[in-house]
């Protein structure tokens, strides 16, 4: 009953000033708000990228070019290509750890056809990017491996590409032409949405690896690689036995670095979710900063109520309450004063996070957690911040209290 008094004088004492104890707590609850939120838009950003991560396909694991030197200056990852076709097939004949693998041929330019002109990337691959990639046909239906070995000119559109040229009209038996070279198409793809980088996936042109290769990229090597492992838990072995063949199949001796790389999508994950990891740490600590500001606040309106109320504090310090007993009713008013606080901030930052996931393309995904833990830090500020009010409460003499006016 004690603890329930307190809680009710504390309320009403706050309730005295509705309009001060509203401003006081304002700090309070935009730093809670902001805090929610920032981790919030971090924690939803990074589900973003692990879904677009996800969505490149099952088991995925890419094989790239490694980097050269010239002059002591490193090119960068991808500068040294020796991809050839010959890659694609010792890798084929020989993985046992593997379902698919395709070779990635890229290549763009302007594509005409339907009621006008498009530009767009193409990419040149085998049968088995529909199932690396876990994508889908929205009508139509791919091509084979026959049409892949006779340079066949045909071709299946991104569901973008399908969208500008051919709005309304089926574009399935039509011709386009791509760099003046006429394709078939034979197929549309399903709607696959952005990549990580915040590109389309859905604008691309699909065509037979050795067409593009031949017809459009004029290059001597292939981009890259894409295979897909037999499952999850057999990513690392098959890495390790893909780095053995690309070992043998580009002649390196032991003690030759690799000149590619293998990355599966824990690696990709791990490398897109690093930023959005730290700028969320960022956001909120920044944030942090705010709930600070508001404790002070918090402390400089509970040392003036500590002037207001001298008398009453002799008062009830004359009639027997002990200095713990008026060092708990200001603290508890500061704590009730945070908590309300933060009671509203968490309100608001689900009204913030709610127009963002519906008005927005950002997401905002708030965990209990969070909650929980910009609620109990609002309850520590109140407590940190409302300790020297209280305290000082608590060390007034009870005569000179009573003197004051």
């Amino acid at each position: 009953m004690q603890v329930k008094n307190i809680i009710k004088v504390a309320l009403r004492s706050i309730m005295k000033s509705r309009m001060r104890s509203l401003l006081t707590a304002l700090g309070i609850i935009i730093g809670v708000a902001a805090v929610v939120v920032m981790v919030a838009i971090g924690d939803g950003a990074q589900k973003q990228v692990e879904d677009q991560i996800s969505s490149l396909g099952s088991n995925l694991i890419v094989i790239t070019p490694g980097a050269s030197a010239s002059g002591g200056v490193n090119r960068g990852m991808g500068s040294f290509n020796r991809f050839t076709f010959d890659d694609v097939q010792k890798i084929k004949d020989e993985a046992t750890l593997i379902t698919g693998v395709t070779p990635i041929v890229r290549s763009g330019g302007q594509v005409i056809g339907g009621i006008g002109n498009w530009f767009t990337q193409i990419q040149g691959v085998s049968p088995d990017y529909l199932e690396i990639r876990s994508w889908k046909l929205k009508s139509g239906e791919f091509f084979t491996e026959r049409d892949v070995l006779a340079r066949s000119k045909v071709c299946v559109l991104g569901s973008e590409v399908a969208k500008n040229l051919f709005p309304d009209d089926d574009p399935i038996g039509q011709q386009i032409r791509i760099r003046n070279v006429p394709f078939k198409i034979i197929g549309v793809l399903s709607e696959k949405g952005q990549t990580s980088v915040g590109t389309s996936n859905d604008d691309i042109i699909l065509a037979p690896s050795r067409t593009v290769h031949e017809r459009l990229s004029g290059g001597r090597f292939i981009s890259s690689i894409q295979v897909s492992a037999v499952s999850p838990a057999q990513i690392p072995k098959a890495k390790e036995e893909l780095r053995k063949i690309m070992r043998e199949a580009h002649k390196l001796t032991q003690g030759e670095e690799d000149d590619f790389t293998i990355q599966d999508q824990a690696d990709l994950a791990t490398a897109a979710t690093e930023t959005s990891k730290i700028l969320t740490i960022l956001l909120g600590s920044v944030a942090g900063v705010s709930l600070i500001v508001g404790g002070i606040g918090i402390m400089n309106i509970m040392l003036v109520s500590v002037t207001e109320r001298t008398r009453e504090i002799g008062i009830r310090l004359s009639i027997g309450a002990r200095s713990s007993d008026i060092l708990i009713q200001f603290l508890t008013e500061a704590v009730v004063l945070s908590l309300a606080g933060g009671i509203l901030g968490v309100s608001l930052s689900f009204g913030v996070s709610y127009l963002l996931n519906n008005y927005t393309s950002q997401a905002a995904n708030i965990q209990p957690e969070i909650i929980f833990l910009a609620f109990s830090f609002a309850g520590a500020i109140g407590i940190f911040f409302g300790f020297y009010p209280a305290r000082k409460a608590s060390k007034l003499n009870p005569i000179d209290a009573l003197r004051y006016e």
